[in-house]
Parts: structure tokens; C-alpha cells; sequence
């Protein structure tokens, strides 16, 4: 018999990552076209670690295409805002449809006057408006569903930025607190999750240290406790975000920040065997990353916190029905939302077959204004650059703040052969939203079940031949078309010599 070192089982770790990352390649994935925003804490900027992790978000093994847009969006000391462009392509030239925004407040962080709500102020208004990025062409930020990534500080912050934007009828799809610590004595609001928010997930430690601050579990997140964060950082403050980012950039050893690093030491030890070394942890809760925030499943060990335990449970979306989200101050309901879209029956289907969707929808008006919803099919995951097609469409009325309405609806795949994305774009008003279904649609040929007939014409049954060379003529037909004839001889076959019809 032999040993086992732990060289082999970080080898045989890595092994069985390898085969789970082929299996989910050959998944037909579909997310594409969303918003992530990705910020700092106290004294923080986004040069040290924030430009870093989101410079990975595309080399994820699930992301939707080979082109992104990066915008850096700054807000100056006087509290106004400005957005750069950074990396990538035009919004409406990628073929994923992904917009990546750093968002740098270092020039507030450390002032004694500046809350995170004065933040979340500044900045919600330039992600509301249709003006404030020229290359977007009259469209806003907030057609895409938003994930908000904050780090300390930044977790207060993307909070807040989820309330002001719910206040508005903007839902929310995921928000992500990174050791959130909010500062009291800068008037920093309590981390909290509203209505508006569909999921959201907490990453938390506690240092025995004075000098390096601690975190906090928030009420109705999925709440992943990390109580092993040795190396990396000198503290385990910011080793909460760049274990976040292992998550992201989970198949590279060493992983870097550019100022702290994940090694073979970390890999094995920041997260439990069932989380793969990063790999089903952190960003695969993400839209892009595609886990099932329904499940059940334990990260950390039975009684830790189920990841389902962050799902908006006010409404009936599959996760059960509790209070853990706490109700919006204000909502003029302005926005329509597509919240949750799907395709609930099979996605790989015959042309001319019915496909069946479904949609959570909410426009939180009364019953007299209406918005439209349509259902697309697109070659890529943006519906900005013009190569998708409609293929239904449905008037629905207001919903009120306190109702979520679904509904089942199908259409008939008319399309040519091919895998396509599918999503859900509302209208109502004046403003859009988009949403795609998880996985694409496979539309396949009618399958060919007609045989093809064939005659021998020449020579004729019971005919007697005395030459040695003898001339077969021969037709064949068929309902779609004839590809070859073969003719066989005592056993020996080949190929015809002339057409055939």
C-alpha cells in the first residue's frame, strides 16, 4: 500500500477541478450583458487591489464572450462624478454585453464629513441617467442587472446604492459584502438589504488583532464566515478580498492583487474541500458565474448558512417565503423589472417547436400604466449590437409595490438551426430593462424520416447477359435530396459512376 502525502491530495484536488471545469464547458451557459461594480473601504482606492480583481472577471472559465467594456467612475471631493473608459470595447460593440466599473470615492474615504450615503447619493444618480456615458448612446447603467461588489466601507456604500436605487423601482440582482465594516463616527449607514435586492452574500472574519478591523454578518445574506485566512495580507481585513478574488481567478496559483498573493498554502487551506480551492465559492454566485443560488448546499459544513439563505424570500422565487429583507423607505416604482427569467422546458428543441419561458415581473405603479415585454433571440449576449430578433411579445399592467407577478408564456422556434441567447427585455416608463435566460437555446433540423427510394432500371429482372461488362443504370429519390449511390455486387459495393435524381 502507499502513502498519501499532501502533495498528492492538493494534485488529486486539482485533478477532479480540471474534470468539473470540462463538464460545466460543455454546458450550454448563457448569462451575458450585466453590470458589476466593484468599490473600496476607508483610505482605499482602486489601483492596489479593485482594477486587479476586476481585470479577471473576463478570463472566467463561464464568461460570455471575448470582449467587455471597463470603466473607472471617480467621485472627486466635491462629490461630483466623471467615468473613463479603461479597457475594452464600446458597450455597444462587445459580444458580451458585460460592463465592468470600478468605482473609486478615495478622494471621501477618509473625510470625517462624508458618509456612505453621501456616496451612494453621488453616484446612483450617474447610473440612473441616459447622458452620462456618451458611448452607451442614450441608454443607462441600469437596463443591465446590477451586481455591487464592497470591500469595508464600500459594503456600507453598495448598500446604500441598492436602497437609493430600489426607491426608484430598480431591482437589484446581486450585492456582495466584503468584510463590510461601516464606520458610525462618519455616519456611515447599517449595512441592510431591501426588498429590491434578489441576492446577496456576505464574506466576514474576525482578527484577534487591535490594529486590523473586523467585519459583519448581514441579516439575510448567504453569510460565509472565513476563519482561516493565514497568509496573504498582514491582515485578514483585506484577506477577505483577495480570498474573493480566488474565487474569480480560482484555477491560477500563485493569484496576485499586486499586493498580496494566494499560493498553494492559501489554495489548500482559505476554502473547505467542497468549495474545489475557490472554484465553487465567492464569484460563482455571480450572474456570470452561473451556481445555483436555490441550493441548499453548505459551503462551510452543515449549520454554517445555506447559500439559498441569501435569496429574496419576501417573494415566492423558489427559496421559501420569510422576512429577510426589509422593506424600501420610498419606491416610486419608475422602473418596470424583468426580476427572474427562464427557460423552463427543454432548451434544446425541434424548428417550428414551442418553447416555454417563464418571467417574474414587477412594476411598481398602479394597474393603469403598462409595460411591454419581449422575448429575443440573439447570436451573442449583447442586445445592444443588433443581431437579435423578436420572437414574443405581452402587454402586462402595474404591479403595485407589495406584488410580485410570473407568468408562463411560449413561443415557436422559427429560427434557423443554431444555439442562440435568449432574454427578456421591459418597457414601461420610459425606461428598459434586460434580462437573460440561464442557458441558451439549441434549435435543431426537423429530423429526416422519409427512407429514400431506389430502382434498378437497367437491366431488367430475369434478363440473360452474355457480355463480361455489364452496364447497371440505376434511381434513387428522396423527399430532401440524394447524396450518393452505392450498387453492390456478390457482396462488393461501389460507387456510382454517372448522377443520379
Amino acid at each position: 500500500m502507499e502513502a498519501l502525502d499532501s502533495g498528492d491530495k492538493v494534485g488529486d484536488r486539482r485533478l477532479l477541478i480540471i474534470i468539473f471545469c470540462l463538464v460545466l464547458l460543455t454546458a450550454s451557459i448563457a448569462h451575458g450583458a450585466g453590470v458589476t461594480i466593484i468599490t473600496h473601504g476607508f483610505n482605499g482606492n482602486v489601483t492596489d487591489w479593485v482594477i486587479p480583481m476586476a481585470q479577471k472577471i473576463p478570463n472566467y472559465d463561464l464568461f460570455p464572450g471575448s470582449s467587455y467594456s471597463c470603466y473607472e467612475m471617480i467621485v472627486g471631493s466635491d462629490y461630483s462624478v466623471s467615468m473613463y473608459r479603461i479597457g475594452g470595447v464600446s458597450p455597444t460593440a462587445s459580444d458580451s454585453g458585460e460592463i465592468i466599473i470600478k468605482l473609486d470615492w478615495s478622494a471621501l474615504s477618509v473625510d470625517p464629513f462624508t458618509s456612505s450615503t453621501d456616496v451612494a447619493l453621488s453616484v446612483v444618480p450617474a447610473l440612473l441617467s441616459t447622458t452620462f456615458i456618451s458611448e452607451l448612446g442614450g441608454r443607462s447603467l441600469t437596463e443591465f442587472p446590477i451586481h455591487l461588489i464592497g470591500h469595508s466601507r464600500g459594503g456600507s456604500v453598495v448598500s446604500e446604492m441598492a436602497r437609493l436605487l430600489g426607491s426608484q423601482g430598480v431591482w437589484v440582482d446581486h450585492l456582495t459584502t466584503l468584510d463590510p465594516h461601516p464606520v458610525a463616527f462618519y455616519g456611515d449607514a447599517e449595512i441592510n438589504l431591501y426588498r429590491n435586492t434578489l441576492f446577496a452574500d456576505n464574506y466576514s472574519q474576525t482578527n484577534p488583532g487591535l490594529t486590523c478591523p473586523n467585519g459583519e454578518t448581514v441579516f439575510g445574506a448567504y453569510n460565509r464566515y472565513l476563519a482561516n485566512l493565514q497568509g496573504g495580507y498582514d491582515c485578514g481585513h483585506s484577506d477577505v478580498h483577495l480570498w474573493y478574488q480566488g474565487t474569480i481567478d480560482w484555477f491560477t496559483t500563485p493569484s496576485t492583487d499586486t499586493q498580496a498573493t494566494i499560493t498553494s498554502s492559501e489554495r489548500s487551506t482559505w476554502w473547505t474541500d467542497s468549495e474545489y480551492s475557490g472554484l465553487i465559492a465567492g464569484f460563482k454566485w455571480s450572474l456570470i458565474g452561473r451556481g445555483n443560488r436555490l441550493t441548499a448546499y453548505e459551503p462551510a459544513g452543515a449549520g454554517t448558512g445555506r447559500v439559498r439563505d441569501g435569496y429574496n424570500q419576501i417573494w415566492e422565487f423558489g427559496a421559501g417565503r420569510s422576512g429577510n429583507r426589509s422593506s424600501l423607505p420610498s419606491n416610486n416604482g419608475n422602473w418596470p423589472n424583468i426580476v427572474k427569467f427562464d427557460v423552463t422546458g427543454s432548451n434544446v428543441v425541434v424548428v417550428g417547436s414551442s418553447v416555454t419561458n417563464k418571467y417574474y415581473y414587477q412594476f411598481a405603479q398602479s394597474a393603469s400604466p403598462t409595460a411591454t415585454v419581449q422575448i429575443f433571440l440573439d447570436f451573442d449576449a449583447n442586445p445592444y449590437n443588433g443581431d437579435s430578433s423578436q420572437v414574443f411579445q405581452m402587454t402586462e399592467t402595474g404591479t403595485g409595490t407589495s406584488v410580485m407577478r410570473s407568468r408562463t408564456v411560449s413561443f415557436n422556434a422559427t429560427n434557423a438551426p443554431g444555439q442562440y441567447f435568449v432574454y427578456a427585455k421591459v418597457t414601461g416608463g420610459g425606461h428598459v430593462r434586460y434580462l437573460h435566460a440561464p442557458e441558451k437555446l439549441t434549435i435543431v433540423p426537423v429530423p429526416d424520416t422519409t427512407k429514400p427510394t431506389i430502382s434498378i432500371t437497367y437491366p431488367l429482372a430475369m434478363l440473360r447477359l452474355s457480355n463480361s461488362v455489364v452496364t447497371v443504370e440505376g434511381k434513387a429519390s428522396d423527399n430532401v435530396a440524394v447524396s450518393n449511390v452505392l450498387y453492390s455486387v456478390n457482396g462488393s459495393d461501389f460507387q456510382a459512376a454517372t448522377g443520379t435524381t
